[in-house]
């Protein structure tokens, strides 16, 4: 199996990120149906299963902090959320999914706020993470690759952060299974083993 991406019968994954950011809708273009919530915030983990191109998928929600606020301004019950998150699909995700809307400036306190949510998991969450831009059909023709250099310093040590890994959904055109299908492929090309903290 030298080079290729295992096909797993099974992939966990987390989405984390900010309040408004498109998880909700992230979740459902994932799954192919209305299962998470897109109105309004979500306080508390959700967790969604279903068939998708053939493997189960499990797909858990994390409430999301506001975009301004560092660590130490997010709620307790937020914080504890985002710990949960990764217990809920035993014994740990495949990925975590950051969820970042393009069309939105990624400045440095940002980048502070993001790492110090994210690093509330362990200091190697970013071996499993991948970016996913939602809002895609913002982009119009400019590839996410310009996108990601015309953003600046902050945004590139994201993604670099991430290993380089990124994606990008556009949650209107949900009937678009290709989109899904290279992100599965994307989660399976990071390997087999799950974070297990």
């Amino acid at each position: 199996m030298s080079g290729e991406s295992l096909h797993l019968s099974e992939l966990r994954i987390v989405l984390l990120g900010y309040i408004r950011s498109g998880k909700s809708s992230s979740g459902n273009t994932i799954l192919g149906r209305e299962e998470f919530v897109a109105v309004g915030r979500t306080a508390q983990c959700v967790k969604r299963q279903g068939q998708v191109a053939g493997r189960q998928v499990t797909v858990v929600e994390a409430p999301g902090w506001w975009k301004n606020y560092q660590l130490e301004e997010t709620p307790e019950l937020t914080k504890n959320e985002i710990e949960l998150s990764v217990s809920l699909c035993p014994p740990g995700p495949h990925a975590l999914l950051l969820v970042k809307r393009v069309g939105t400036p990624f400045t440095e306190r940002e980048k502070r706020s993001m790492q110090k949510h994210l690093e509330l998991l362990s200091e190697r969450v970013w071996s499993h993470t991948i970016v996913v831009f939602t809002r895609g059909d913002w982009l119009g023709g400019t590839p996410i690759e310009q996108h990601i250099e015309s953003e600046g310093e902050s945004l590139q040590w994201l993604v670099e952060k991430c290993g380089n890994r990124y994606h990008v959904l556009n949650n209107q055109k949900r009937g678009d299974h290709m989109q899904v299908t290279q992100l599965m492929e994307k989660i399976e090309e990071m390997g087999s083993s799950s974070l297990e903290l």
